[in-house]
């Protein structure tokens, strides 16, 4: 990108300032310089500062205060240090296959405080959960109540609702069209029968997601109004109160140059409405609201930081070579589903004084041109040692991305906290994340 005197632009460095320190030339996270944490664990590797994924938590916890609570949703970022911290702060969290629910017992989440979603529970998921204890499991379709009908044991479950078109917001819509998310809205009165129907199942709330990376306060607000709405209807239908309204996450955070972040005193302010919404069914007067976000808690606390390998010119465009790419981030790389490819911001770590107005496309070691983190940014002068270190990534990084893709090797990872490392072990980590059905 170029302002208007043709020079190279990198909104990264304002936002840099943020959310981190910066001292002298460099950009610190958890209290340490990123090239130092980098001596120490290596290159390429992603950095998560805990003290920024805590102050997330903790503005969110408070603009929803009365009204909410906030179950980690363990899809974002699956580590176990991460999950660890937002059980320390409070947070319940929310699974969507074994190999969570794993990771959360290991990280000391509490049974009752998991919340099991997603298509196509296996019965050994399904059993697994149950027996080791599951706060609610939330029904997608008929043949998940079948499942646990057959299992037998008794469990709390909320019916999952894909609404109707005219309330999805968000980068990727979750609902409102053919979808292999939850019972349509349409079809929710026979949902309800089938659910009550099964004797084990004890019918808890609804669950509705109506879409990811939504920035819009007042559009959010509208979703949970009508999910509010939902379960009133679904609380008469039955005659029984429930115990939660999971209003689903999809909360944003900026990406791009022009992205403004969600208005949390927005939703604040919406708070005392949304509880009289609720308090105003006497069958919901007792229920607990419930935001499932993940994103928002964990993407800006995080760096995917890689060295520069080499550097070269090729008609006039000066790429950077990294020592890792596409196959470690491939949300930055514009392929996890982003229609128009646009830059994450990038920043060089150690060179935060140096101008950053010379264009360059910054690239991984990957023998395809896929494998592009930035096109056309501002960074300063770099050499071959230099880091650059992608923004936003402490999100939909390493785990959605092809870490097999021609064999290099995995990153590092660390959580960062007022002056110590922690490691982390990802290897170790996959022993609780089978990638099969056990018998």
């Amino acid at each position: 990108m170029a302002d208007p005197a043709g020079k190279a632009t990198n909104h990264g460095y304002a936002l840099a300032r943020q959310l981190f320190d910066i001292r002298g030339d460099d950009l610190h996270v958890g209290g340490l310089a990123v090239r130092e944490i980098v001596s120490r664990i290596g290159s390429p590797a992603y950095i998560y500062d805990g003290g920024g994924m805590r102050r997330a938590y903790r503005r969110l916890a408070a603009a929803l205060d009365g009204f909410a609570s906030i179950y980690y949703s363990v899809k974002a970022n699956p580590a176990r240090s991460v999950i660890r911290l937002f059980v320390e702060e409070g947070a319940g969290v929310e699974i969507a296959s074994l190999g969570e629910y794993r990771a959360a017992i290991a990280a000391g989440a509490a049974p009752g405080r998991i919340l099991f979603a997603g298509p196509g529970k296996r019965r050994a998921e399904l059993e697994a959960v149950i027996e080791g204890g599951i706060g609610e499991i939330h029904i997608e379709g008929l043949d998940e109540i079948e499942r646990i009908r057959a299992i037998g044991k008794r469990v709390h479950a909320s019916i999952r609702i894909n609404p109707v078109p005219d309330v999805q917001v968000g980068a990727m819509r979750m609902g409102g069209k053919a979808t292999a998310f939850g019972f349509d809205e349409e079809d929710l009165d026979a949902a309800i029968a089938a659910v009550t129907a099964a004797p084990n199942i004890d019918l808890a709330g609804i669950h509705v997601y109506g879409g990811t990376q939504i920035l819009d306060a007042e559009a959010l607000i509208g979703g949970w109004r009508h999910a509010i709405d939902l379960a009133s209807r679904v609380a008469r239908t039955t005659g029984r109160p429930l115990r939660t309204v999971d209003l689903g996450g999809g909360l944003g955070i900026p990406y791009y140059a022009n992205d403004k972040p969600l208005d949390l005193d927005a939703v604040a302010a919406a708070v005392p409405e949304l509880t009289a919404r609720m308090r105003a069914e006497p069958l919901l007067a007792d229920a607990r609201a419930i935001v499932e976000p993940g994103r928002f808690l964990t993407g800006e606390a995080g760096l995917y930081v890689s060295e520069i390998n080499a550097l070269k010119t090729s008609r006039g465009v000066r790429f950077l070579v990294l020592d890792g790419g596409m196959n470690h981030h491939l949300a930055a790389s514009g392929n996890l589903g982003q229609v128009i490819k646009r830059n994450y911001p990038v920043v060089a770590p150690a060179r935060m004084t140096a101008e950053p107005d010379q264009p360059a496309t910054v690239v991984g070691p990957l023998c395809t041109p896929l494998d592009t983190l930035a096109r056309d940014t501002g960074l300063p002068e770099l050499r071959a040692g230099d880091l650059v270190a992608v923004l936003q990534s402490g999100a939909y990084g390493l785990t959605a991305s092809p870490v097999n893709f021609l064999s290099h090797p995995q990153p590092a990872e660390a959580l960062v906290e007022e002056g110590k490392i922690e490691t982390i072990d990802r290897f170790r980590s996959m022993d609780v994340l089978p990638n099969r059905e056990e018998t």
